[in-house]
C-alpha cells in the first residue's frame, strides 16, 4: 500500500470514529433527555418483630420523582425532590429498616394515623350513653389510636393501581380494637402525579357507630431530612382561628381568633420567628391545631411552607376543617436514615384532620362515622420550587 493509499485509509477510519462518536454522544443525551416513566417497584424491607413480612413500594414519576411507602403503617418513608439548582433530597424522616419503625424513637415517621388522630381526653369518650375506655399513651390521654395496634403500627394490605401511580393500602380493624367499637374497613391511597403532587385518600366503613379522624404524620425538613433545622422555613397557614389547650394539650371547647399571637401565620413568617415565645407553653413550641378558613368538605389551600434555602416549596391542600402544625419540639437525635440525626425543631408536621378531641365537644365538627356511610378525606401535599 503506497503512502496515498494508506492516508485515505486512515482519514476514512478517522472519520467512521468520528461519526461513531457522534452518535454514541447523541444517543447518551437521548437517554439522558428521555423522560423518565412512572412506574411501581416492590421489595421486601424486612419483618416485624412478630416475623410478619413489610413490603416497600417505591412509586416513581415521569420527572424522575420518588416516594417510597411501606406497608407497615401505610408509611410514607421517603420524598426525593429536585431543589432549585435540581439536586435531589429527601426530605421526609424515617429509619432504614423495620426496627427502626418499631423503636422507641419513632415519633410517628410518615405513618397513617388513626383509628382518632391527636388527643383524647383522659382515655374516654361517651358515645350512644356507653363509656369507652382507651389506652392512655400521653400523659392522662390517648394519642393518635392507642397503644399497641393502632393504625400506624399494623401491617397493612397493598395493592398497586394498576397505572404505575400509587399504591392503595387497606386494614380491617376488628371491633373493639384499641377499645374502639365497631369493625372499621380503612383504605389509604397514594397517588404521585408529574406535577410532584402527593394525594392522600382516605376512606373507612363501619358497622357500629364510631369516632373516626384520619391523618399522614409525615415530618417534612425541605432542606433534605437530618439538616439541623426548620426554624429558617417560611410558613403561611389559611386560618384565622385556633383551639386553645389545657396544660395536657386538650382544647378547652373554645376556638379563639389568631390575632395578635405567635400563631398568626395569615402570611408568611420564619417558624424561628416567634417560637420560643412558646417555650413555657404546653407544647414547648407549636404543636396547635388551627380551624381552617374553608367550608365543609371542601378541598382548599390549608398551609404553604418555603425553604429559601433550597427553593423548595411545600403546599398542602385538604378536605378536612383542622390543620395540626407541629415543629418538632420533642425531637430528640435519634438517628434515621443513613445514620443521621433528627434533632431538636429539626422537622415540621402538617396534619390535615378534624379538631383533636372531637368526640369529646359536641361544638366541634362531628368525628362520629355512621354504619351506611363512608367516610373520606383528601390530603395532597406538594412539592414545587422558586
Amino acid at each position: 500500500m503506497n503512502l496515498g493509499t494508506c492516508g485515505l485509509v486512515l482519514g476514512r477510519t478517522r472519520r467512521k470514529a468520528a461519526w461513531t462518536g457522534f452518535w454514541a454522544a447523541m444517543l447518551l443525551f437521548a437517554v439522558e433527555m428521555a423522560p423518565v416513566r412512572a412506574e411501581v417497584k416492590v421489595t421486601d424491607f424486612g419483618k416485624t418483630a412478630d416475623g410478619t413480612p413489610v413490603k416497600a413500594y417505591t412509586v416513581t414519576n415521569d420527572k424522575g420523582v420518588s416516594i417510597k411507602l411501606l406497608s407497615r403503617g401505610a408509611t410514607l418513608a421517603e420524598w426525593h425532590v429536585p431543589d432549585k439548582n435540581g439536586q435531589m433530597a429527601d426530605v421526609v424522616f424515617g429509619f432504614d429498616d423495620v426496627a427502626g419503625y418499631e423503636s422507641k424513637g419513632n415519633g410517628y415517621f410518615g405513618a397513617t394515623i388513626g383509628r382518632v388522630a391527636n388527643r383524647i381526653a383522659n382515655g374516654k369518650f361517651t358515645l350512644d350513653g356507653k363509656e369507652y375506655t382507651l389506652a392512655k399513651n400521653d400523659g392522662p390521654n390517648t394519642l393518635h389510636g392507642g397503644e399497641a395496634r393502632s393504625l400506624d403500627k399494623v401491617v397493612w394490605t397493598p395493592f398497586e393501581h394498576g397505572d404505575g401511580r400509587g399504591v392503595t393500602f387497606q386494614y380491617a380493624s376488628p371491633d373493639g380494637e384499641e377499645g374502639f367499637p365497631g369493625k372499621l374497613e380503612v383504605q389509604v391511597t397514594y397517588t404521585l402525579n408529574d406535577d410532584n403532587a402527593l394525594r392522600i385518600d382516605y376512606k373507612a366503613t363501619t358497622d357500629k357507630r364510631t369516632p373516626v379522624n384520619l391523618t399522614n404524620h409525615t415530618y417534612f425538613n425541605l432542606s433534605g431530612a437530618g439538616s439541623p433545622t426548620i426554624l429558617d422555613h417560611e410558613l403561611m397557614i389559611n386560618a384565622d382561628h385556633y383551639t386553645p389547650v389545657d396544660d395536657t394539650l386538650i382544647p378547652t371547647g373554645k376556638i379563639a381568633r389568631v390575632d395578635g399571637t405567635p400563631l398568626d401565620f395569615r402570611r408568611f413568617h420564619k417558624i424561628g420567628e416567634r417560637v420560643d415565645e412558646l417555650n413555657d407553653k404546653p407544647g414547648k413550641g407549636y404543636d396547635h391545631n388551627y380551624v381552617l378558613n374553608k367550608r365543609d368538605g371542601e378541598l382548599s389551600l390549608a398551609a404553604k411552607v418555603r425553604d429559601p434555602k433550597s427553593g423548595r416549596v411545600l403546599t398542602v391542600s385538604t378536605t378536612e376543617p383542622g390543620l395540626q402544625f407541629y415543629c418538632g419540639n420533642f425531637l430528640d437525635g435519634v438517628k434515621g436514615k443513613g445514620g443521621k440525626a433528627y434533632n431538636y425543631r429539626s422537622a415540621l408536621c402538617l396534619e390535615t384532620q378534624h379538631f383533636p378531641d372531637s368526640v369529646n365537644h359536641p361544638n366541634f365538627p362531628s368525628v362520629i362515622l355512621e354504619p351506611g356511610k363512608t367516610y373520606r378525606h383528601t390530603c395532597i401535599y406538594q412539592i414545587t420550587t422558586e
